[in-house]
């Protein structure tokens, strides 16, 4: 039996289509305001019969940090897939991003080792890779801790240790960098909300890039790395990289929407987020502009996923495909999706 955490996300729910898909029992814990109509409208866009795919996952209520739920959760588990988190760079999250990030995580490896779990897949991100000027990243650019690393960042870095923690333990083990998630479902977060944006058109663009990936490529590796004799390593999943302005050009192309035509000043987006934290501080309301999230829009960092494909003779999936699919996919549902979700 596998067990999959953070199944209503983004790859969770198309990681648990792949697997039901290969008749694969699968278990999946879901938190009480979870919505699991999520996951069955991402089924939808790739089955007919998506309903009775979803019928085949055991949902266990539960989060990862509720020891008794996991107690029940991890009977009869052989293998698990750890995509669930939770993502914020709002500095004042700090607490509540290492309590999920970081002892969440704690509490799943533990688990595994106490109930002989014979693999790990661990979701991390591209954020708790270092910085390299001028070159590549790839998985032997390590993480500096003297860095402008957002909150978001420390704390998947701090699970990352955990997860190392337990392979030292006897638990074997990978862990999967992604970089940007681009997929269908989930339209109002993440690269969803970037999609849905594109696709009523946009003048400016930030001058950064980054690296992208198709959601189906990140399952796709993570299935085949735990099915192989892989252990205790970790890879990037990257497909291509871009900048953000080739990106929402690219959006706006298939959408029928002019491309943006301006840059986007950083000095605007600085003023703009500081606006946005007096905001915060007067009235309460939730920050939606963070700094770490303006530099990230105006940095250059670019990866090397070359590691995956030699070890795995792995193909991504052409970005010009991925990008096909997903406009096509959000003109035919994701409209309603987003504003019924």
């Amino acid at each position: 039996m596998i067990l999959v955490t953070g199944g209503t996300g983004l790859v969770g729910s198309h990681l648990l289509l792949a697997l039901v898909q290969q008749q694969q029992p699968v278990r999946a814990i879901h938190r009480t305001s979870s919505d699991l109509n999520e996951v069955r409208k991402v089924f939808r866009y790739f089955s007919h019969e998506a309903d009775a795919l979803f019928e085949k996952i055991e949902w266990i209520e539960a989060n990862i940090l509720d020891i008794p739920a996991l107690t029940d959760a991890f009977q009869g588990i052989t293998k698990v897939y750890h995509a669930a988190a939770y993502i914020s760079f709002n500095t004042k999250h700090y607490r509540k991003l290492k309590k999920a990030n970081v002892e969440g995580t704690a509490n799943i490896v533990n688990f595994c080792l106490a109930n002989n779990v014979t693999k790990l897949c661990y979701v991390s991100s591209v954020a708790t890779l270092g910085s390299k000027a001028g070159g590549l990243i790839d998985e032997t650019t390590f993480w500096n801790p003297e860095a402008k690393n957002s909150v978001y960042a420390i704390t998947k870095y701090g699970a990352e240790m955990e997860v190392w923690r337990g392979t030292q333990e006897g638990l074997p083990a990978v862990i999967v960098h992604p970089g940007i998630i681009l997929g269908e479902g989930h339209w109002s977060s993440g690269s969803g909300a970037l999609i849905a944006r594109a696709a009523k058109g946009l003048n400016y663009a930030p001058t950064g890039g980054m690296g992208v990936v198709d959601v189906k490529d990140v399952v796709h590796a993570m299935i085949a790395l735990m099915d192989g004799s892989f252990r205790n390593d970790h890879f990037i999943l990257v497909g291509e990289n871009v900048t953000y302005r080739t990106l929402l050009t690219d959006l706006a192309v298939r959408f029928g929407k002019t491309p943006p035509q301006k840059k986007l000043p950083r000095w605007i987006m600085l003023l703009l987020s500081n606006l946005d934290r007096l905001s915060a501080w007067l009235f309460g309301t939730k920050r939606k502009l963070p700094n770490a999230t303006v530099r990230s829009m105006y940095k250059e960092s670019y990866y090397d996923a070359s590691k995956l494909v030699k070890a795995l003779d792995f193909r991504f999936t052409p970005y010009a495909a991925t990008l096909d699919r997903i406009t096509e996919n959000y003109s035919s549902g994701g409209k309603e999706s987003d504003a019924t979700g």
